[in-house]
Parts: structure tokens; C-alpha cells; sequence
């Protein structure tokens, strides 16, 4: 038996059970609520699963949306949570258009209503390019006509708008001073749980992400050969999986392998090495910048800080993406802050090792 029910948020809930077997989904419409209801009935009458129900006959934006997940999922690629949410977005927004009727000036329409929503410029590229994938995914795949040039030309107009763009590459390191004070701060802090001074150090040391931190298992560790595992580490072509072999080095202030000795002796090496949620971490951070009041500083402005530290101690671009698991080294740029007063010390450096040089000869 369906039932539906209205939201807060004006859309309509719908719950089916029926013969042991239960299903539930939501639409701005009553009538494609009722519609999908008695769709969902008559499959599970047929002897069908409803957890995964086909739209054999999209009309809506939102059913091909629908399809364009149903279709991942049969493939074992489930949503990860920052495109779950983009896609509720769009199906929340253009969900109830018609495919026919999807056209540029309901994209822009679109936009600007999410503009005004809040969405910042990269997050509505993000957008418009998953629904693009949508519509080239019902395409491509079940062969069904829609108009992705109407997607091109909307991205094109809001880009004139100013509210379509990429994001800034932020630069931020944070001072010498301002680790001084963080870590004097966090070590001063006798009463606090998480070890921040010592999480400090070691991402500096490592260059690795807050959460990639807090992940760490003592299982894949090896003190010996000072080597760390981070699995499932963050890419944007492959996630899951992506498991990489991190060394821990001494070269960016602070000894990566020490930290996590002494990590060894607070956790008994079981667990975690930091077995701590990665947002209290960063939660921790943030209110020790406040009250030192530093400003514009992130937890992962550590990951630059550490990064631009391996340069500067004398590893080679592929050596450096070792540690920091970038696979496409032009990514690495960013983090190569070089200042102009470096390339003064560089010459000077040069200049001192010749001169040493020549003279070695002239007293041979």
C-alpha cells in the first residue's frame, strides 16, 4: 500500500510496502508521485524489485537523473556524497521539466536561482557539468533525445554573468611565527583529547589531508622501512582503491616517522594512529587560530606548507608527488611558491659552491 505524504519543503514523500517488500521516493509533483506509486505496486506484484525500479519511459528531467544513478549503481559505482548532493540539487530544481522543455532559458533560470540560493561560481559549474553528463548519459546510453547544446549555451551565458567559474588556487602558506604559535598553543593544552600539536607536525611532515590523517590503521604501517599506506586516497579519476605507499620522510621540519612512534605508545599501536574524527580536527584547528588570532589559515594550508617545504629541501617533481599522491604533476605548480628573494639565495648558493670549486683546483 502507497503512502504519500507532504514535506516540509513542499515536496511529496512517497512510501510504498507491499508483499514484505518496501520502497520510498520523493517528487515536487503530487501527480508523479501517484504516478510512480502504482508503477512501483505493479512491479512488485510482477514479482520485481522496487530498490531497483527502471523508468522505462522518462519524461522528466528528474527521470533521467533517476536513470543516469540507477545505471551507475548497477555497475557497483555508488554516489559519493558531495555528487549525491548535486544531483538532489538538480532533480529538486529541474526534476519536474519536461525533457522537451528543458532548454537554455530554463538552465539560466536554473542558475540564477541557485546563485541566489548561495551556490558560488564553482560550485554551479559543478553543476551544469554533471547535468551535461546526465543528458549525454540518456544519450549515449538508452538513446533517448535531449538537447546538450542547451547546457553549453546556458554554461557560456552565466559565465558572462560572473556566476559560472573556476576556483582560485589558493596560495596561502602559513607563516613560521604562525606554526610557532599553533603548535605552542596545541602542546600548552594539557586538558585536550586530540594530540593537535603532534597531528600538526605530522602533516607538515607528510602532506597529507586531515581525513587521510585520521584513517591511518596501525596494520599499514610499516616502522621499519618508515613506510605509511594511505588507502582510498583522494583522486579525481579514482577514488576507490587508490591505495599508495607514502614514505616517511624528515625533510620538511619535522620526523614523520618519530611522530608516529610516539603515537605508537599513546594508541598501543591498535586501531588508528590517530583515532580521532577528522572534523573534530579540524574543528580543533579552527578554534586555536581564532583565539591566536590568525586569519585566513586552513588545515589545508598545511598540505601546501608541506608540500612547498619538499621543494624547497631539494626533491625532484616525482619524488615530491611520491609523498603528496598527486598523479598529475602539473598539479603540483600550485604549491611551488617560490619567492623572488629564493632565487637570490639560489644564485648565491650557486655562485658559493663555483668559487669553492675553483679553488680546490688552484690548490691542487
Amino acid at each position: 500500500m502507497a503512502t504519500i505524504v507532504r514535506t516540509k519543503e513542499g515536496s511529496w514523500r512517497v512510501q510504498v510496502r507491499r508483499k514484505g517488500k518496501y520502497a520510498s521516493q520523493t517528487f515536487r509533483l503530487k501527480s508523479l508521485a501517484n504516478e510512480w506509486a502504482v508503477e512501483t505496486e505493479r512491479l512488485i506484484d510482477l514479482g520485481g524489485d522496487p530498490t531497483h525500479q527502471r523508468i522505462r519511459d522518462p519524461k522528466t528531467v528528474g527521470d533521467l537523473i533517476d536513470l543516469h544513478v540507477s545505471d551507475l549503481h548497477e555497475v557497483g559505482r555508488h554516489l559519493r556524497r558531495s555528487k549525491q548532493a548535486v544531483m538532489d540539487a538538480l532533480k529538486r530544481e529541474l526534476g519536474t521539466i519536461r525533457i522537451k522543455r528543458l532548454d537554455r532559458a530554463a538552465v539560466i533560470k536554473y542558475g540564477q536561482q541557485r546563485a541566489k540560493q548561495g551556490a558560488g561560481p564553482v560550485t554551479l559549474a559543478v553543476d551544469l557539468s554533471y547535468l551535461r553528463t546526465v543528458l549525454t548519459h540518456a544519450a549515449a546510453i538508452h538513446g533517448i533525445s535531449v538537447d546538450t547544446e542547451s547546457v553549453r549555451l546556458a554554461r557560456a551565458a552565466l559565465t558572462r554573468l560572473g556566476l559560472v567559474g573556476r576556483s582560485f588556487e589558493r596560495d596561502r602558506r602559513p607563516t613560521e611565527d604562525e606554526i610557532d604559535a599553533l603548535l605552542d598553543y596545541f602542546d600548552n593544552k594539557t586538558n585536550a583529547i586530540i594530540p593537535m600539536g603532534r597531528i600538526v607536525r605530522f602533516a607538515i611532515a607528510t602532506a597529507m589531508r586531515q581525513e587521510e590523517i585520521c584513517k591511518i590503521e596501525w596494520d599499514d604501517v610499516d616502522l621499519k622501512k618508515r613506510i605509511v599506506v594511505v588507502r582510498d586516497r583522494k583522486d579525481p579519476r579514482r577514488k576507490d582503491g587508490n591505495h599508495q605507499k607514502v614514505p616517511l620522510l624528515n625533510l620538511a621540519g619535522f620526523d614523520a616517522w618519530h611522530l608516529l612512534l610516539e603515537q605508537k605508545v599513546l594508541t598501543g599501536g591498535k586501531g588508528r594512529c590517530f583515532p580521532y574524527h577528522h572534523k573534530s580536527v579540524g574543528t580543533a584547528f579552527r578554534r586555536g587560530r581564532k583565539e591566536l588570532g590568525i586569519e585566513d589559515l586552513r588545515f589545508h594550508d598545511l598540505r601546501h606548507e608541506a608540500t612547498s617545504r619538499l621543494f624547497e629541501a631539494g626533491l625532484s617533481i616525482e619524488r615530491v608527488a611520491l609523498v603528496t599522491g598527486h598523479r598529475d604533476w602539473k598539479m603540483l605548480r600550485r604549491y611551488t611558491n617560490l619567492k623572488p628573494e629564493d632565487l637570490h639565495q639560489l644564485q648565491t648558493s650557486k655562485q658559493a659552491s663555483e668559487e669553492e670549486f675553483f679553488r680546490m683546483l688552484a690548490e691542487d
